[in-house]
């Protein structure tokens, strides 16, 4: 007798009645009974990249289960495993339910190996279970809703990270600690190996992506020198492309030194550049590669032999044909079924607008400008391209105005801000993150992704991006800590959109005038209440995480750690370090007394925040063992602002701290404005107001303030997201007061001017108009915005100098 006949016959003898609803419900589908291991079914030709994540689901359900899953006939297998040409679309997956069996059906091998995984994801294990050491829950049950169906596909075609800047961090671990015997080649201090590359790909392989720019700093064995690497990758299906400055999968940064004749120069030595590109296109064989166009210098510089952007163009103008030509000759004699990407990155950008022609076969892969924001997209023609458009995205930066190495700490807002835009222009073929050393900007990485996978992922939720990244440390932690964990983390990103932590010494490199470029700690620009607020909000979050990580649970504990408890409190105390210093010497210069109570005590204060980034460093690389040793520095490049602070001169000590200002100013957050109809137009997690607004074109916002003072000195500022007009149109506003006396400006930059270093480092692009104050009371201000791509921040008014970092809005 079946159990719902039996349910039946009690329920009636007991109560005399049955709710047949109840009994109609389908129950859950059982794919582990707590007893029996996991069966499943293969086809006996599955590519590599199936059996390759395969493996890894199989090591999931032993650590879920306690059992590894067992082979059987497919009639038999709880799980069948399909690959078939039925989907029409590529890389896609079906799950479902059915006939007593759950079916993972993939459109090709790559789809196959993400429905197989996405099986790990169902049964409740991270993407970082390997590499955050999250440690998935046991389960004596899994079980999947009677006529559960999911089919997903990518929303662009390639997705993938650039390893970069890995001097201190992934190619030091590589190389001393996670597989040390590997010998560099002579001149080089490091290797990146097959197993430490292995890692890497089951990571993309877990968060479905299919693509990856290798490391190729100076520092580091070339990708290809490495025996295994190609290998590896072709075993987890992973596409093999190269940055801005290596052509045709030769990195010239340190292979030209190996293999190449003569100078990099293809106007001076064009037979053995030639030579150079031709030999490692014969070396590919039938890899699947993605091949950039086009040539820098040997690293990240202008492209040598040319002079002015005329020459420059002419140059790249020969360059890419010849490059095409040899792709024909090896890889495939249609060139449009080879996949070939032009990145118009810094100066290249310049020479593109200038008029240089590139084949409509090859993908455009537009850039941010290393801060996250993107400068340029396409326009209509381009978008009509057959070899489409794509993005390079950065989350990790070294150069102008200031390195951000250390901690990930660009808001998700801005992500999706930036990577949304870029789809709606049509970039929907190859997205690729700077991840420098991946660790630690796990969740940042995963959220790119997952928008590069499901870009309809945050449509339902545009304006809140922090309720997906909840829903990451919900399931790396728990429902019991993920909501508070997602309010420690939103506060992190909070306080870095007023200033990175990397940036919290307010100085700059490649400064002219100094060594390396590297300039001394500067004065901040806060007033003193200012100040003392970034402090009180810096001791309050990282208190927070310290005390949540006493109830973390033991087996998360490290996990815990690397996400979450080590940045929030290395950001916290980078802050504090310099803003207490800053004190201690205001106070030892202003005071005759150079041992005040009140100054050592500020002294007391900054030294021991330097001694905590140290002292969590350490524990950092000594977690599970060691597994992690040489992986965290907190000083990349021994920058000036990661330096005890008793070792590094600061400028201009006479004013430290700015008094508090005693002019008249008010302020507002865009949000504020009545005339904000559209509740998705504002972001929750952009801009200094952690809610700017997105405007249209022709949108105007009105603000109404209440004017206590007149002046003739007056003035009305707007701060805005500093990002770039992708359109070539510039981000122009208008702006009134009353009704009367319009003024308009273009805030857009170019290049890396001064306000552009200015922005970037503050967050804001501000722009001021002056006015005079003939009447107090109450005024009016409307800000129309005159092009598209206008996102507005903050408003404020005022007479006098502007003594204010932050805008002092109502709290």
């Amino acid at each position: 007798m079946k159990t719902k006949q039996i349910l039946f016959i009690i329920l009636i003898n007991l109560f005399g009645f049955v709710d047949l609803s109840s009994l109609n419900a389908q129950a859950d589908f059982i794919w582990f009974d707590g007893k029996n291991p996991i069966t499943y079914s293969i086809p006996k030709n599955a590519s590599p990249v199936v059996k390759s994540a395969l493996e890894m689901w199989k090591s999931d359900m032993q650590q879920v289960t306690g059992q590894k899953p067992v082979e059987t006939s497919d009639k038999r297998a709880v799980i069948k495993i399909v690959q078939t040409d039925t989907i029409d679309k590529k890389e896609a997956f079906r799950i479902l339910v059915q006939n007593d069996q759950i079916l993972v059906i993939g459109s090709d091998a790559r789809g196959t190996a993400y429905g197989i995984l996405e099986l790990s994801r169902l049964a409740g294990v991270s993407p970082w279970t390997w590499w955050g050491d999250v440690t998935p829950e046991k389960k004596t049950v899994l079980t999947l809703p009677a006529g559960f169906t999911t089919m997903q596909s990518p929303s662009v075609e390639f997705r993938g990270i650039f390893l970069n800047d890995e001097d201190w961090g992934l190619m030091p671990w590589a190389s001393k600690t996670f597989e040390p015997n590997l010998e560099p080649i002579k001149g080089i201090r490091g290797v990146i190996g097959p197993k430490s590359y292995e890692k890497i790909f089951q990571l993309l392989l877990r968060l479905r992506a299919n693509a990856i720019w290798p490391a190729m700093h100076e520092c580091t064995t070339p990708f290809y020198l490495v025996e295994g690497n190609r290998e590896m990758a072709e075993r987890y299906g992973i596409v093999l492309g190269a940055s801005h400055c290596e052509p045709l999968m030769s990195s010239a940064t340190r292979e030209w030194n190996y293999r190449g004749t003569g100078s990099y120069n293809f106007i001076e030595n064009q037979k053995n550049v030639l030579l150079f590109w031709e030999t490692r296109l014969k070396e590919l064989g039938n890899s699947e590669n993605i091949f950039t166009v086009g040539m820098r210098g040997k690293h990240d510089g202008l492209m040598e032999g040319v002079r002015t952007l005329e020459e420059h163009k002419q140059a790249l103008s020969e360059i890419i044909p010849v490059q095409r030509e040899l792709l024909k000759k090896y890889i495939h004699p249609n060139i449009e079924k080879v996949p070939q990407v032009f990145v118009p990155y810094k100066e290249v950008l310049d020479v593109y607008n200038a008029g240089l022609s590139i084949p409509d076969d090859v993908t455009l892969m537009w850039c941010d400008d290393n801060h996250g924001y993107i400068h340029r997209l396409s326009n209509k023609d381009e978008q009509e391209r057959s070899g489409g458009a794509g993005v390079y995205y950065h989350i990790s930066y070294l150069g102008k105005p200031h390195d951000y190495l250390w901690l990930a700490s660009t808001s998700p807002a801005l992500i999706y801000t930036e990577m949304n835009r870029a789809y709606e222009h049509g970039a929907r073929k190859l997205w690729i993150l700077n991840v420098g050393d991946i660790k630690p900007a796990e969740h940042l990485m995963e959220y790119f992704l997952d928008l590069a996978w499901n870009i309809q992922m945050q449509k339902q939720t545009p304006n809140n991006v922090f309720a997906t990244m909840q829903e990451y440390y919900t399931r790396d932690f728990g429902a019991e800590y993920g909501k508070e964990i997602s309010g420690i983390m939103t506060e992190y990103y909070r306080l870095a959109n007023f200033r990175k932590p990397e940036h919290s010494g307010w100085n700059r490199i490649e400064e002219n005038g100094y060594p390396r470029g590297n300039m001394p700690v500067q004065p901040s620009e806060y007033s003193g209440k200012e100040l003392q607020r970034r402090i009180d909000d810096y001791q309050k979050l990282a208190r927070y995480a310290k005390e949540l990580a006493k109830k973390i649970p033991q087996n998360l504990q490290s996990a815990y750690f690397e996400l979450i408890e080590y940045p929030v409190v290395g950001a916290a105390d980078i802050n504090q370090k310099w803003l207490y210093w800053k004190l201690y010497e205001t106070l030892r210069i202003s005071s005759s007394a150079n041992d005040t109570i009140e100054a050592l005590n500020y002294k007391k204060k900054s030294l021991d925040a330097f001694a905590e980034i140290e002292n969590y460093t350490d524990k950092y690389n000594m977690l599970e063992n060691g597994k992690w040793n040489k992986m965290m520095s907190f000083k990349p490049r021994n920058l000036f602002v990661f330096r005890n602070p008793s070792d590094t001169s600061i400028s201009n000590f006479e004013c430290l701290v700015r008094l508090d200002s005693q002019n008249f100013v008010t302020a507002k957050n865009a949000v504020e404005s009545p005339d904000l109809t559209d509740k998705n137009a504002a972001v929750f997690g952009l801009g200094h107001s952690f809610n700017a607004v997105q405007m249209q074109k022709g949108q105007t916002l009105t603000y109404e303030f209440d004017l206590q003072q007149t002046g003739e000195d007056g003035w009305i500022k707007i701060a805005l997201i500093p990002n770039h007009d992708v359109d070539g149109n510039g981000l122009k506003i208008e702006v009134k007061m009353n009704g009367e006396n319009p003024q308009t400006t273009d805030y857009s930059t170019r290049g890396r001017s001064e306000q552009w270093r200015q922005n970037t480092l503050r967050g804001q692009a501000i722009v001021s108009f002056p006015q005079k104050f003939e009447k107090s009371g109450k005024i009016t201000i409307s800000i129309k915005a005159l092009t598209d791509n206008v996102i507005l921040d903050q408003i404020a008014i005022g007479n006098g100098a502007m003594d204010f970092y932050e805008f002092p809005v109502r709290k």
